[in-house]
């Protein structure tokens, strides 16, 4: 069985959105004739806790852990945080304070004194400990995946120290990312940021990502052999027999809906349905299962559908999916910022898998638009018209979506994986054609 290790930050019980991806590609890879060898951090800063994940461990993987000095602690004393508060989502506020002074200048240092991003410190330890691994455990293929985007660093340099073919996977983009121009970085740390940046894009040996458009921008900042695979979801996942829809006609929303997420038309219109129809009034709910931005309820607020909007709150992955399930309707509203036409969130692939109907807020022409099928709805910021119409139809023709595409099924993509690393090995140097 050919050996590949991974270089992951985020790994059970950690339950950030990060682990998904490569825990299910971890969970496969045996199947198609590949050892994964996993390196994580032994005490990293948690998101949540989700022990169930373990099970998607299979027991030919060996996971090696390392220990990691971070910053957070320090962080937490400085700005006055308890030391067990767990750090929320980028730029996601719930609590509606605006920064204090602390904060800004805890921030402003992160941005320019911890570059790429706050894991700098556990690199070279890492390259030292992996060096000597791999001179006893060697492997045919290294992969590295960012964010955090420090892991390339640990990649790169065992590539120049070993010469053991190099695979950089973007779950998210680097200085593309949404809230890149929010970092407050001083000209030469933005410098430093591209040309590191640079250097992972031109060095590896293949580079991956998870979408189309992302891939282009990769490929405009230096990238040379670009492959997508995309995210996807796991039908062993679901739960059976599915939940029960609910009776209410619920619109549900699962994960983090930050204040780019916010999509104050659709409140507007859902408003406006909630006054002038009266059965509409009696059965709808708003439901948000994770994190809501403070600005978004201010958004809700205004609109006057707070008295239809439930908040659950964090839950474990297995209970968001039992939400998916239960929803008459679930809600996907996209980034809007720059990079929205290539955002895929990991989520949307879950929404598919459980055949509930999707109400995507993106724009006409982004990739978002490849993976929704039938049964699904795509509308656009700012058009009152269509969005009024879409919930009409919505709450109107209440029915179950198509079934999802097998392709993006974790298995599946799981097989895509594998081929790109056999071809690796056999130094085969194509890229795969681009559905």
């Amino acid at each position: 069985m050919k050996r590949v290790l991974i270089i992951a930050y985020y790994w059970p019980p950690n339950a950030g959105v990060g682990v998904y991806r490569w825990l299910k590609f971890v969970k496969y890879l045996p199947q198609f004739g590949w050892q994964p060898v996993v390196y994580t951090p032994a005490n990293p800063e948690l998101q949540a806790l989700d022990e169930a994940l373990m099970k998607d461990v299979p027991p030919e993987a060996e996971v090696i852990k390392g220990p990691i000095t971070e910053p957070y602690a320090w962080y937490k004393r400085f700005t006055g945080r308890k030391a067990d508060e767990r750090l929320q989502t980028a730029f996601l506020k719930e609590d509606g304070s605006g920064s204090t002074w602390k904060e800004n200048i805890a921030n402003w240092l992160r941005s320019n004194f911890f570059i790429p991003d706050a894991r700098i410190w556990w690199v070279k330890p890492s390259v030292k400990r992996l060096q000597l691994y791999l001179e006893q455990h060697p492997v045919d293929v290294i992969v590295t995946t960012g964010s955090p985007h420090s892991l390339h660093m640990i990649g790169r340099a065992l590539k120049q120290r070993t010469g053991i073919p190099w695979v950089a996977d973007f779950r998210d983009p680097w200085t593309n990312i949404d809230y890149y121009d929010q970092l407050k970085f001083t000209r030469w740390a933005d410098a430093k940021q591209r040309r590191l940046e640079r250097e992972v894009l031109t060095e590896a040996d293949r580079v991956i990502t998870v979408s189309w458009r992302w891939a282009e921008d990769l490929e405009s900042l230096g990238a040379k052999h670009v492959e997508v695979i995309t995210n996807g979801y796991d039908p062993e996942d679901l739960p059976r027999p599915p939940e029960p829809v609910d009776e209410c006609w619920s619109l549900v929303h699962v994960g983090s809906i930050t204040a780019t997420r916010d999509v104050p038309e659709l409140w507007k219109a859902l408003a406006e349905r909630v006054r002038d129809d009266a059965e509409f009034r009696a059965r709808f709910v708003l439901r948000f299962v994770g994190g809501v931005d403070h600005g978004v309820i201010r958004s809700l607020e205004s609109a006057g559908l707070m008295g239809h909007v439930e908040r659950i709150g964090q839950v474990s992955h297995t209970a968001a999916i039992r939400h998916m399930q239960r929803a008459r309707v679930l809600l996907l509203p996209v980034n809007d910022t720059p990079n929205v036409m290539g955002f895929l969130p990991a989520k949307v692939f879950e929404y598919l898998g459980v055949q509930r109907p999707i109400l995507a807020v993106a724009p006409l022409g982004a990739d978002i638009g490849k993976v929704l099928g039938d049964g699904h709805w795509l509308v656009q910021r700012g058009e009152m018209g269509p969005i009024h119409t879409t919930v009409q139809q919505l709450f109107d023709r209440d029915r179950t979506a198509a079934t999802p595409a097998k392709r993006f099924e974790r298995r599946e993509l799981t097989g895509t994986l594998a081929r790109l690393l056999d071809r690796i090995v056999a130094k085969d140097v194509t890229v795969m054609h681009r559905a």
